[in-house]
């Protein structure tokens, strides 16, 4: 193939100036048929199954960002969820299996771990509440393992006694780790993807291949100064103008992370396979990276007023419509996250009121993911955080979309109150919360039933 020099002049402006990178390459693992239930037996067999089917992902991942010139921020594993593996075993496997994780993230030089985690959306097993109730502890004694629980689908409904329990469980963690930040590694889903390569909730789901490498793209700040170069040529440009040129983008960003992700995994050789490209814009603190900017582009004051629900259907569809011609293997969540505190634009637009907690839950029936890095006040009730889970569960089981909550109380703190948890957590700007009680409807127990729509066959 022969590059024209634009385009090579073009890929140099958008790794320079424009923030395009590959968010994430991360590799699947699966974990079933662990020989013992004992904690050394979990222990040794957890950690020599990460160390030695991942022990070459970063350096094998660094060689191709050095080759393509194309960085890759983000070096992940993900694993069978652990409550299948732990299931029938003793509480102090659960704890042993998320120090090997631990234990094996440092030794191989990857960010983070993910899989510690429970699939619970039409009931709870024994092995699934034990996990459920060792996730402070594993959030306090860890850095890099990553947790999430699946509380409904759009099959089942939504489970509301392990929502109520989980309410409770963020709440402590929100309690016992430093600013609250140990929820940061902690998600609840409903409709969870087996392939999600993006921190906290990716796991490697049980009808995957034995070792597996998915890609998340990015690229915020490349589709923003598309937008502004278009303006520049034709100020008046209308909607179908602007999702062309979405669309168009979206097609370069995801040519480069297929190229990328398969030359890792021809480098990492068998049996690891190339798994999905997920398409998600996922932002950072880094000024002009940022989902709420590019809403602002489309002529939107500030992101979060009237019409921003609109703006973000038009950018998420036009990804998606972009991407899915770049690549055969799209998967895993794929359109645009808004975590607050990683996106600049949105941390200053809620600190100017713009932003709230309602009309973020009204973005979520939209994009990818949902209330993600929310800072709550820490005297926020268990019963309120349940609530809140409940609402966003509840569109993702409507509409058959995933949908989730990464939830920070945060003690000590009120609303409009500014924490910082430094680098891609960044800063938070604390939301407030209504104050009507909602105790009575979280503790009815039992489950909401599936819509309807679930009995499609």
């Amino acid at each position: 193939m022969i590059y024209r020099p634009e385009e090579i002049t073009e890929t140099i402006r958008m790794v320079e100036a424009e923030h395009l990178d590959i968010r994430t390459v991360t590799m699947g693992i699966n974990m079933l048929g662990c020989p013992g239930k004992d904690p050394k037996t979990v222990s040794e067999y957890v950690y020599r199954r990460v160390v030695d089917n991942a022990g070459r992902l970063k350096a094998c991942a660094d060689e191709v960002e050095a080759m393509y010139g194309v960085p890759i921020i983000n070096k992940r594993v993900s694993v069978t969820p652990m409550s299948l593996m732990l299931e029938g075993a003793p509480p102090e496997s659960y704890l042993a299996a998320a120090h090997a994780l631990e234990r094996a993230a440092v030794e191989i030089g990857i960010d983070y771990i993910a899989g510690y985690s429970a699939l619970v959306h039409k009931g709870a097993t024994p092995g699934d509440a034990t996990l459920m109730r060792s996730l402070p502890k594993v959030l306090q004694s860890t850095t890099r393992v990553c947790c999430s629980i699946n509380l409904a689908s759009s099959k089942a409904g939504i489970n509301m006694e392990a929502t109520a329990l989980m309410g409770g469980i963020i709440s402590e963690v929100a309690h016992s780790t430093h600013q609250g930040a140990g929820n940061a590694r902690l998600v609840v889903f409903a409709n969870a993807p087996e392939d999600n390569p993006f921190i906290a909730g990716a796991m490697h789901g049980v009808g995957e291949p034995d070792i597996v490498l998915n890609v998340g793209v990015s690229g915020p700040g490349v589709v923003l100064a598309a937008i502004e170069r278009q303006k520049r040529l034709e100020p008046h440009m209308d909607f179908t103008a602007l999702a062309e040129t979405i669309k168009r983008m979206a097609f370069k960003i995801t040519r480069a992370g297929e190229l990328v992700g398969r030359e890792v995994v021809a480098r990492l050789g068998p049996p690891v396979k190339f798994g999905v490209l997920d398409l998600s814009l996922a932002p950072t603190p880094a000024e002009g990276d940022s989902v709420a900017n590019i809403i602002e582009a489309m002529g939107i004051e500030r992101c979060g007023t009237h019409g921003t629900t609109a703006a973000l259907m038009l950018l998420t569809d036009a990804v998606k419509k972009g991407g899915i011609m770049a690549s055969s293997s799209v998967g895993g969540l794929s359109g645009a996250f808004i975590p607050i505190s990683e996106d600049q634009g949105m941390v200053d637009s809620t600190r100017l009121g713009a932003m709230t907690l309602d009309k973020l839950e009204a973005m979520t029936a939209i994009c990818s993911v949902g209330l993600d890095m929310v800072a709550l006040p820490g005297d926020t009730p268990p019963e309120t955080i349940a609530a809140i889970i409940a609402d966003e569960l509840a569109i993702g089981v409507m509409n058959h979309k995933t949908t989730a909550c990464r939830l920070l109380p945060v003690p000590g703190a009120g609303p409009l109150d500014t924490v910082d948890l430094g680098g891609l957590l960044g800063e938070l700007i604390v939301m407030d919360v209504k104050k009507f009680d909602c105790t009575t409807f979280i503790r009815r127990g039992g489950r909401i039933p599936a819509p309807l729509t679930a009995l499609r066959n």
